[in-house]
């Protein structure tokens, strides 16, 4: 058993354990209602994120089987990036005014879409490929999330049960990521690097059906055009510093994990890797994986189904920690922990056994990132501009990769850009935790519901308050 595997058994039993626990000692929810709403929407995000997972691993394999060069390929990566922050930034903000539902729908034709040009060994028809890609990626990262947060305070549900539809829906992105990853593989295997984006077109075509006969419409604003959509948005930026907080948290982390994802593999790869037989045996390399197609030198399928359960049991970490401490509070130390993870290809460069432990630590951060994230914009962006928002943030998570990879700078120097980031959002962090600690106590600890008002938004206003308990000043971490 090579280290990659053990690693993914290692991780698998603790995440096992740790999901067992969870159920134990942190309270199920028991309304009917709530739980029916919750499997629609986590029945759609499931497939849309399969649809997104199943490409992924094959990307770069399926370019580079077809002869680019390795200038073409990051020109490609760049261009999806790009996508994302030029047009996607727009379309994915059509969403508050023409419906959730509808550009949800439009992710599935246009990421569809993109599938579709892969089988063309054409540098133009891929190009189209990743455009159409990117504007799907920002509509896959704010529409859904919109879609559900809205429906959420509108049935009337609170915002502790928010949190709980975060987590399961980080854990059930990790257990497809790693189904994906491994049906990805095989069709790679049986039929060619192109077959695993086939399997993904007909995912998103039966996620798009689930969304036409299950979710209902809803909007932020429909009666506000685009233009003032993004004045609206802007000015709660810049009026709200909760909101620019969290805005900047997500551009940068976001931004060093889409790096992080682009350069895992260099990282990992040893630098003779067919030399020693000790180190071959080590990293699970064979002479059919030589020979046979497979890219690189270590098992890619195994290091991300690894990487996949990190991110679940970061998940269930999330939902311990948010029952002893608030989310402001326990996010600092996950950035820095963060931070430091992916200090060790610098350090450590060429060791595969701390550089790996390290990034299924980076991993785990990710894992508890998703539901805190999701959980803080519920609490701080406001309805009626939240797809806009969002996506207004990705304008400069984009930035931030686009430009790291027009570079061509070196492994180490990327590295230590990403350290950079992570540590500036742990800055970023530290200052919302102070404005929320500021926030009187009243504004804390209220139940969240709505109210219909014109264009049918849904308003979320303030509704009979609680015990007034600030979390995290008043209970230990344990």
């Amino acid at each position: 058993m090579n280290l990659f595997l053990g690693g993914f058994w290692v991780l698998s039993v603790i995440c096992a354990i740790l999901f067992l626990y969870t159920r134990t000692k942190l309270s199920t929810v028991t309304d009917v209602g709530f739980k029916q709403f919750q499997r629609v929407y986590l029945t759609v995000y499931v497939m849309a994120m399969a649809g997104d997972w199943l490409q992924g691993p094959h990307v770069y394999a399926l370019y580079e089987s077809y002869g680019m060069s390795t200038s073409d390929i990051e020109t490609l990566f760049i261009a999806g990036f790009g996508s994302s922050m030029l047009f996607g930034t727009v379309v994915g903000s059509f969403a508050d005014r023409y419906g959730r539902r509808a550009n949800c729908i439009l992710y599935g034709i246009l990421y569809g879409g993109a599938c579709i040009t892969k089988h063309y060994n054409n540098f133009n028809i891929l190009m189209l490929g990743r455009l159409l890609g990117g504007i799907a990626t920002s509509i896959l990262y704010s529409a859904f999330e919109s879609w559900m947060v809205c429906e959420h305070f509108k049935r009337g549900y609170d915002q502790d049960s928010l949190g709980n539809t975060f987590s399961y829906a980080v854990l059930g992105n990790s257990l497809i990521a790693i189904v994906a990853g491994l049906v990805a593989q095989y069709f790679a295997d049986m039929f060619g690097f192109v077959a695993p984006f086939d399997v993904s077109l007909t995912v998103l075509t039966l996620m798009t059906i689930v969304i036409v006969v299950t979710w209902s419409e809803n909007y932020g604003d429909k009666t506000i055009n685009i233009k003032d959509s993004f004045v609206k948005a802007f000015s709660s930026i810049k009026s709200d510093p909760k909101v620019l907080c969290l805005g900047l948290i997500q551009s940068l982390f976001e931004g060093s994990m889409y790096i992080f994802v682009l350069e895992w593999t260099p990282a990992l790869e040893p630098t003779e890797p067919f030399k020693d037989q000790t180190v071959r045996k080590l990293l699970g390399v064979t002479e059919k994986q030589t020979t046979d197609g497979h890219r690189g030198s270590i098992p890619h399928g195994q290091i991300f189904a690894a990487f996949m359960v990190a991110i679940m049991i970061g998940s269930s970490l999330f939902r311990l920690l948010s029952k002893y401490t608030s989310v402001e509070s326990f996010m600092r130390p996950v950035l820095f922990i963060a931070a430091l993870s992916l200090g060790t290809p610098i350090l450590f460069k060429g060791n595969q056994l701390i550089v790996f432990s390290a990034f299924l630590i980076f991993e785990t951060c990710v894992g508890i990132f998703w539901p805190s994230l999701g959980t803080m914009r519920g609490k701080y962006v406001p309805e009626e501009t939240r797809a806009t928002i969002m996506n207004f943030f990705r304008v400069p998570l984009n930035l931030i990769v686009v430009v790291i990879l027009n570079q061509h700078i070196a492994m180490k120097r990327i590295f230590q850009c990403c350290v950079m980031f992570l540590l500036l959002a742990t800055g970023f962090q530290q200052w919302l935790y102070s404005l929320y600690k500021a926030l009187p106590l009243d504004a804390l600890n209220t139940e969240m519901k709505v109210k219909p008002i014109k264009g049918d938004l849904m308003e979320i206003v303030p509704g009979e308050e609680k015990v007034p308990l600030r979390d995290d000043e008043e209970q230990e971490v344990v």
